[in-house]
């Protein structure tokens, strides 16, 4: 239910504001840093990540309304830039392949998976029709593959609503997440009692600002360019100008807005995801 909130909030200042087409939801990519990195590897609370994100919404809409983000962008190489985007996009297929099984680690080293797993075949023909739909140039290839391939896994027993949560029991549950970066014990002020872990706090936040700008930019610049959406004059008013002077920044200001909303109910990063395409 916070995904579905501050997807809709997001979207619409997206939309409403910066008057251009990108739908805004919690990045998977984003959602996996914050899981198996800061809580799982760092060990912070799920709380704390979250206030991590509300910070980094805020730190975003700083450096989008000042000249600081010209100057971030221009000292990062474009092939810095691009390779962001492709590492986090690796990254998630790296947790796909892992979670149907493709690349199994049990033995502690790569090991040859068991076929006989349905998972793994569901993958398999989901797989090969997104190949053969993205070759033919059929229009919505993605769209059509994870439909087809989610009605395919229910005679598999694969696809299954055995676990699916109501509205109500979700709405009943929302106060859990919703504003708990404001706890005074678990959220923001929890981050700063602890002063020597002060530097990771704050080199986790400028990770979840990086990786979210970039992620953001490479969507803008690889899908506006071949859509006429953003120009090379937007580009260059993004690295030369502060404030709102063109599409381009009035989109990255909705992007940290919604960031921060999301943290507010309860969600990793929400940012412009490149299935606006």
């Amino acid at each position: 239910l916070a995904t579905i909130i501050s997807s809709i909030i997001g979207t619409l200042v997206m939309g409403l504001f910066a008057n251009v087409p990108y739908a805004q939801a919690p990045g998977m990519g984003l959602n996996a840093f914050f899981v198996y990195t800061v809580c799982f590897g760092l060990k912070f609370s799920w709380q704390q990540a979250l206030s991590m994100v509300f910070i980094c919404g805020i730190v975003n809409i700083i450096i989008t309304v000042t000249k600081i983000r010209k100057h971030i962008i221009k000292s990062i190489p474009r092939s810095l830039q691009n390779a962001i985007g492709g590492g986090i996009g690796v990254f998630i297929a790296y947790i796909g392949l892992l979670n149907v099984g493709a690349l199994n680690f049990a033995a502690g080293v790569p090991a040859m998976s068991h076929l006989n797993n349905p998972t793994l075949w569901l993958f398999l023909i989901g797989l090969a029709l997104t190949l053969v739909l993205l070759i033919l140039k059929v229009k919505g290839a993605i769209l059509i593959s994870i439909i087809v391939t989610t009605l395919i896994g229910i005679p598999m027993g694969v696809t299954t609503t055995a676990n699916t949560v109501s509205f109500s029991e979700a709405w009943a549950a929302l106060p859990t997440t919703f504003g708990a970066i404001f706890d005074p014990e678990l959220g923001i002020l929890s981050l700063f009692k602890d002063i020597s872990k002060l530097p990771i706090v704050l080199i986790t936040i400028f990770s979840f600002s990086l990786s979210d700008t970039f992620d953001t930019l490479g969507t803008f610049i690889g899908t506006g360019r071949r859509t006429g959406i953003f120009t090379e004059e937007d580009e260059k008013a993004l690295e030369s100008n502060s404030g709102f002077k063109s599409k381009m920044d009035k989109a990255l200001f909705a992007d940290a807005i919604a960031t921060s909303i999301g943290a507010i109910v309860g969600t990793s990063n929400t940012t412009t995801y490149v299935e606006s395409a």
